[in-house]
């Protein structure tokens, strides 16, 4: 019992008394410090979300692409007249490709030796944003070499045959190969092209 009693100040009731005033006075004083921690923390929140905000709304669009972030395997055939290319964005960050290629026939030798073609642009060109790994894709259409074996152009010219083109696209070219080994065949001087459009593919 004694021990009882000066653990509790002499008296049980008069300790618990004792501690619930004390208590009770200091939960006024939590009260009012958390309210103040709040309102102190609150305001600063506030400008911080806003300007992540407004970060993000201003963020600067990712770069045009370039040639040096690009890839290109090869020309797949789709038709007799018609190819379609697709480059992929080999990184190291995102980028916008937009508009038509240039295109130019070439041996199989340095691509700065080639013809150029007068290109036909077909479709509105729209920019396609490429995340890494992100495909974009353009089709050729040849006009058609008639006949059959070495066949003939309808203007009567003789067909042109080349082994690859080089495709203009960022600022440099690529020098693509028919994907089925074949070569390129065609009349006249033009190639119709359609704007790089987002590709799976």
């Amino acid at each position: 019992m004694k021990d009882m009693k000066e653990l509790q100040g002499g008296n049980g009731m008069e300790s618990t008394k004792g501690t619930t005033r004390d208590r009770v006075a200091r939960a006024p004083s939590l009260w009012l410090a958390a309210a103040a921690l709040a309102c102190g923390l609150l305001p600063a929140a506030g400008p911080a979300a806003a300007a992540q905000e407004t970060a993000g709304r201003w963020a600067p669009a990712a770069a045009p692409c370039t040639s040096e972030q690009l890839i290109a395997n090869s020309a797949q055939r789709i038709g007799g007249t018609q190819v379609r290319i697709t480059v992929i964005n080999d990184g190291p960050g995102p980028c916008v490709l937009a508009g038509y290629p240039t295109v130019a026939l070439a041996g199989q030798g340095s691509p700065d030796r080639n013809k150029p073609l007068h290109v036909i642009r077909q479709g509105q060109a729209r920019a396609v944003h490429l995340a890494v790994g992100g495909r974009a894709s353009t089709q050729l259409t040849f006009t058609p070499v008639l006949g059959e074996a070495d066949g003939y152009c309808a203007s009567g010219a003789g067909p042109t045959v080349a082994p690859s083109i080089v495709l203009g696209v960022g600022g440099g070219g690529f020098q693509l190969a028919p994907d089925d080994g074949g070569l390129f065949a065609l009349c006249g001087t033009t190639v119709q092209a359609t704007a790089f459009r987002g590709s799976r593919s």
